[in-house]
């Protein structure tokens, strides 16, 4: 027997094994969450009808493992999010849906360039919103000890959401981490502030004029603010403190105001003086996750807008990618 075979048959025979005791101590964990649930003011009846089906996915521990976010260098991550047939795809929309995103742009007072920035990426405008059964997704993510909690909150958030009749749990139908529709929310996003845009008593978030009411009320709240900028790719100079650059989304440090970096960035003259006032961060996204990354580049200047960013997905690239879209709409609208 080839080599290849019997690590095949040593990998499999590994896995089987630790699947069984991952789904025996599923069990469990279910037994003692409807405890918690029930303690949480959901009932017993929701529960059981909602909960009934609900499996623990091993697919799910796999892709949180493993998220483009912690492998792909920036250039690459970027340019597959904003790619011209994105915009192009983007632009059609629009074309499809002015008038609702146009007056939602001004009753939310957020660009239009945004929003079709976040839906394409998260969703290539609706077209791809997710086939995974959030309430698997939730409980697999809550039995596992990564974050626990997080998620554990989560599941409570939208079980209390389809006691109370707002979801419809049998669409629940999204992304492997659990969240849902054209912008993507996750239950806690959906509770605080998702919008029945079309006042039919009922929040729809696979519907255009909920989802966008929803995001741009959400990005409204949390603090976007149309005349200040995302970021600006920057050169930093050799002598720049280390202490300076930020290579985590967890929480950007050491800020200072933008006139004050300018000592340390060769290509200054792009930056705006009228924004000198302005607190900003330093980040290298590559470095410390990308091997053999150079230690200044890429390197770019972000301000309060990329951190509103961060809320909605707490990624570096991300953040990086949507105003990178964004930017191209602005050049076509």
């Amino acid at each position: 027997m080839k080599l290849i075979n019997y690590i095949f048959i040593f990998v499999i025979l590994s896995f089987v094994p630790s699947l069984a005791v991952d789904q025996t101590g599923f069990l469990t964990w279910k037994e003692n969450f409807k405890k918690v649930a029930l303690k949480n003011d959901i009932s017993e009846k929701t529960f059981d009808k909602v909960m009934a089906n609900v499996k623990f996915l091993p697919n799910v521990i796999k892709y949180d493992r493993y998220q483009p976010e912690f492998y792909e260098d920036t250039k690459t991550y970027i340019s597959k999010r904003t790619s011209s047939k994105k915009v192009s795809k983007g632009l059609n929309f629009y074309k499809e849906n002015s008038n609702l995103i146009n007056i939602v742009e001004n009753q939310y007072n957020i660009n239009k360039e945004l929003l079709l920035a976040l839906m394409g990426i998260e969703t290539n405008f609706g077209t791809y919103v997710g086939k995974m059964d959030i309430l698997s997704s939730l409980s697999t993510l809550s039995f596992d000890e990564r974050r626990s909690e997080f998620f554990s909150n989560e599941l409570i958030i939208l079980l209390k959401l389809i006691e109370k009749n707002q979801i419809d749990y049998k669409t629940l139908y999204g992304s492997w981490a659990g969240a849902f529709g054209y912008f993507q929310f996750m239950p806690s996003t959906m509770k605080n502030y998702a919008i029945d845009y079309d006042k039919n008593s009922y929040i729809d978030l696979k519907n255009n004029n909920d989802a966008y009411a929803s995001a741009a009320n959400y990005l409204n709240k949390i603090g976007w603010k149309d005349d200040r900028p995302c970021f600006y790719k920057i050169n930093l100079s050799n002598d720049v403190p280390k202490k300076y650059l930020n290579v985590s989304a967890k929480k950007l440090h050491d800020k200072q105001k933008l006139k004050y970096f300018r000592k340390y960035i060769t290509n200054d003259d792009i930056l705006d003086k009228k924004f000198d006032n302005l607190y900003a961060a330093l980040i290298t996204p590559d470095k410390d996750i990308i091997p053999d990354a150079e230690n200044l580049s890429p390197a770019y200047i972000v301000f309060n807008n990329y951190e509103i960013i961060l809320k909605w997905n707490r990624s570096l690239r991300f953040s990086l990618a949507v105003c990178t879209l964004k930017e191209k709409f602005e050049n076509e609208l």
